[in-house]
């Protein structure tokens, strides 16, 4: 099973990246991981809908380049399907009894998902209704993968 993280933009803030690697070393006995990463695009103040969708699809092109072929794509976004910590784990599983042995996890950026992204998407989760930084979920997605692993094995993962 490989699992990889495609994201826009750089873990700035220490605390998260200490975080993702913390999480990233708790997951090598049960995971390849890996990041990829493309610069977050730029956008000026108070864009039209015009401009916030050519810098949203230009963004998302670049963020699906760095999809790997062959992988099951899950998109992290806003609108998409709540799930539980048990049924991520499920949803690996039976990924992996598929025969899917790559995953793709897609985070956007600061502004948000093209409809390209979305279209290509194998399926779509949501976090919260709330919203948290593009940054900040992706140690919150690295904890639940973790989590996941080890609901899967029948580990302790709460307490």
């Amino acid at each position: 099973m490989k699992i990889s993280i495609v994201a826009a933009g750089k873990i700035k803030e220490k605390y998260l990246r200490d975080g993702i690697a913390e999480f990233t070393k708790r997951l090598k006995p049960f995971t390849q991981i890996e990041f990829l990463e493309i610069n977050e695009e730029k956008m000026k103040d108070n864009p039209s809908p015009a401009e916030k969708a050519a810098v949203l699809k230009a963004e998302g092109e670049r963020l699906l380049k760095k999809v790997p072929a062959g992988s099951y794509l899950i998109v992290l976004d806003v609108v998409g399907k709540s799930i539980s910590s048990e049924e991520l784990s499920q949803k690996i599983d039976t990924l992996t009894l598929n025969g899917h042995s790559h995953i793709t996890f897609l985070i956007g950026g600061a502004f948000g998902l093209s409809q390209e992204i979305r279209d290509r998407a194998d399926e779509r989760i949501s976090f919260s209704r709330m919203t948290f930084t593009h940054q900040m979920i992706r140690l919150l997605l690295i904890e639940q993968i973790y989590r996941a692993f080890k609901i899967s094995r029948g580990e302790k993962y709460h307490w």
